[in-house]
Protein backbone atom coordinates (compact mmCIF):
# COMPACT_ATOMS: atom_id res chain seq x y z
CA UNK A 1 0.00 0.00 0.00
CA UNK A 2 1.08 3.50 -0.89
CA UNK A 3 1.95 6.13 1.47
CA UNK A 4 0.12 8.93 -0.59
CA UNK A 5 -3.81 8.84 -0.54
CA UNK A 6 -3.24 10.08 -4.22
CA UNK A 7 -1.02 10.79 -6.83
CA UNK A 8 0.32 13.55 -8.62
CA UNK A 9 -1.54 12.23 -11.74
CA UNK A 10 -4.77 11.24 -9.97
CA UNK A 11 -4.71 14.80 -8.42
CA UNK A 12 -4.74 16.91 -11.44
CA UNK A 13 -7.33 14.54 -13.04
CA UNK A 14 -9.51 15.30 -9.94
CA UNK A 15 -8.56 19.07 -10.46
CA UNK A 16 -9.16 18.71 -13.99
CA UNK A 17 -12.49 17.24 -13.59
CA UNK A 18 -13.91 19.93 -11.32
CA UNK A 19 -12.24 22.14 -14.11
CA UNK A 20 -14.70 20.05 -17.01
CA UNK A 21 -17.83 20.55 -14.43
CA UNK A 22 -17.62 24.34 -13.91
CA UNK A 23 -17.14 24.87 -17.70
CA UNK A 24 -20.35 23.42 -17.96
CA UNK A 25 -22.22 26.14 -15.43
CA UNK A 26 -20.68 28.55 -17.71
CA UNK A 27 -22.06 27.19 -21.09
CA UNK A 28 -25.08 26.88 -18.39
CA UNK A 29 -26.17 30.28 -18.04
CA UNK A 30 -27.74 32.62 -20.58
CA UNK A 31 -24.81 35.04 -21.86
CA UNK A 32 -26.98 38.12 -20.08
CA UNK A 33 -27.04 36.77 -16.99
CA UNK A 34 -23.75 35.54 -16.58
CA UNK A 35 -22.21 39.27 -16.31
CA UNK A 36 -25.43 40.63 -14.45
CA UNK A 37 -27.16 38.06 -12.53
CA UNK A 38 -26.71 37.84 -8.76
CA UNK A 39 -28.27 36.93 -5.65
CA UNK A 40 -28.21 38.34 -1.96
CA UNK A 41 -25.33 41.10 -3.40
CA UNK A 42 -22.93 38.32 -4.49
CA UNK A 43 -20.99 38.61 -7.36
CA UNK A 44 -22.37 37.58 -11.26
CA UNK A 45 -20.51 34.28 -12.22
CA UNK A 46 -18.56 35.43 -14.88
CA UNK A 47 -16.66 37.25 -12.04
CA UNK A 48 -16.77 34.33 -9.93
CA UNK A 49 -15.48 32.12 -13.15
CA UNK A 50 -12.56 34.66 -13.44
CA UNK A 51 -11.44 34.81 -10.47
CA UNK A 52 -11.19 30.65 -10.32
CA UNK A 53 -9.07 30.88 -13.60
CA UNK A 54 -7.35 33.81 -12.26
CA UNK A 55 -6.19 31.66 -9.27
CA UNK A 56 -4.78 28.64 -10.97
CA UNK A 57 -1.76 29.17 -12.73
CA UNK A 58 -0.61 31.81 -10.54
CA UNK A 59 -1.06 29.61 -7.32
CA UNK A 60 0.46 26.42 -9.66
CA UNK A 61 3.42 28.83 -10.95
CA UNK A 62 4.32 29.89 -7.70
CA UNK A 63 4.30 26.15 -6.05
CA UNK A 64 6.16 25.23 -8.91
CA UNK A 65 9.27 27.96 -8.63
CA UNK A 66 8.80 30.01 -5.56
CA UNK A 67 7.50 33.00 -7.89
CA UNK A 68 4.47 34.56 -6.86
CA UNK A 69 2.43 36.89 -9.87
CA UNK A 70 -0.77 37.86 -9.46
CA UNK A 71 -2.75 37.21 -13.17
CA UNK A 72 -3.93 41.16 -13.98
CA UNK A 73 -5.03 40.17 -17.07
CA UNK A 74 -8.79 41.85 -17.74
CA UNK A 75 -12.48 40.79 -16.47
CA UNK A 76 -13.61 39.16 -19.99
CA UNK A 77 -16.39 41.03 -21.51
CA UNK A 78 -18.50 38.01 -23.34
CA UNK A 79 -18.98 34.36 -22.54
CA UNK A 80 -16.66 33.71 -25.38
CA UNK A 81 -14.12 35.18 -24.03
CA UNK A 82 -14.52 33.70 -20.71
CA UNK A 83 -14.63 30.52 -22.26
CA UNK A 84 -10.91 31.30 -24.18
CA UNK A 85 -9.59 31.85 -21.19
CA UNK A 86 -10.67 28.88 -19.31
CA UNK A 87 -9.63 26.76 -21.72
CA UNK A 88 -6.16 28.10 -21.97
CA UNK A 89 -6.06 27.84 -18.05
CA UNK A 90 -7.22 24.26 -18.44
CA UNK A 91 -4.52 23.51 -20.62
CA UNK A 92 -1.69 25.03 -19.11
CA UNK A 93 -2.65 23.30 -15.69
CA UNK A 94 -1.85 20.13 -17.44
CA UNK A 95 1.21 21.00 -18.49
CA UNK A 96 2.52 23.09 -15.93
CA UNK A 97 1.62 20.76 -12.97
CA UNK A 98 3.89 17.53 -13.92
CA UNK A 99 6.73 19.84 -13.93
CA UNK A 100 6.13 20.72 -10.26
CA UNK A 101 9.01 19.26 -8.45
CA UNK A 102 7.20 16.93 -6.34
CA UNK A 103 8.96 17.85 -3.05
CA UNK A 104 7.05 20.94 -3.44
CA UNK A 105 3.76 19.09 -3.12
CA UNK A 106 4.37 18.91 0.73
CA UNK A 107 7.05 22.26 1.24
CA UNK A 108 6.03 25.14 3.47
CA UNK A 109 5.39 28.36 1.45
CA UNK A 110 4.12 31.50 2.02
CA UNK A 111 1.49 32.30 -0.72
CA UNK A 112 1.73 35.67 -2.91
CA UNK A 113 3.34 36.60 0.60
CA UNK A 114 0.21 36.14 2.68
CA UNK A 115 -0.64 33.00 3.16
CA UNK A 116 1.04 29.94 5.09
CA UNK A 117 0.60 26.42 3.45
CA UNK A 118 2.09 23.52 1.82
CA UNK A 119 1.52 23.39 -1.76
CA UNK A 120 -1.03 20.85 -1.89
CA UNK A 121 -2.85 22.98 0.95
CA UNK A 122 -2.69 25.88 -1.73
CA UNK A 123 -3.93 23.66 -4.59
CA UNK A 124 -6.49 22.32 -2.27
CA UNK A 125 -7.76 26.00 -1.68
CA UNK A 126 -7.93 26.46 -5.23
CA UNK A 127 -10.50 23.23 -5.87
CA UNK A 128 -12.48 24.39 -2.90
CA UNK A 129 -12.56 27.72 -3.98
CA UNK A 130 -14.08 26.90 -7.20
CA UNK A 131 -16.74 24.14 -5.85
CA UNK A 132 -17.70 27.55 -3.23
CA UNK A 133 -18.26 29.66 -6.62
CA UNK A 134 -20.06 26.72 -8.37
CA UNK A 135 -22.50 26.16 -5.74
CA UNK A 136 -23.25 29.71 -5.84
CA UNK A 137 -23.77 29.35 -9.72
CA UNK A 138 -26.27 26.47 -8.72
CA UNK A 139 -28.21 28.97 -6.71
CA UNK A 140 -28.21 31.71 -9.74
CA UNK A 141 -29.37 29.18 -12.30
CA UNK A 142 -32.22 27.63 -9.86
CA UNK A 143 -33.42 31.06 -9.55
CA UNK A 144 -33.15 31.53 -13.27
CA UNK A 145 -34.86 28.08 -13.66
CA UNK A 146 -32.11 26.64 -15.18
CA UNK A 147 -31.17 22.92 -14.01
CA UNK A 148 -27.25 23.14 -13.29
CA UNK A 149 -25.59 20.40 -14.64
CA UNK A 150 -24.87 17.56 -12.35
CA UNK A 151 -22.32 18.03 -9.93
CA UNK A 152 -21.07 14.27 -9.88
CA UNK A 153 -20.40 14.37 -13.71
CA UNK A 154 -17.10 15.50 -14.31
CA UNK A 155 -16.04 14.12 -17.49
Amino acid sequence: MPDTLLTPAQFLDHWQGHRRLTRRFIVAFPEKELFEFSVGGMRPFAQLATEIYKMAIPTLEGISTGQWNYDKTPMPATREELLRHWDDTTAAIETIFPQVPPGRFQEAMKAFGQWDSTGFGLLLYVIDNEIHHRAQASVYLRALGIEPPFFPDRS
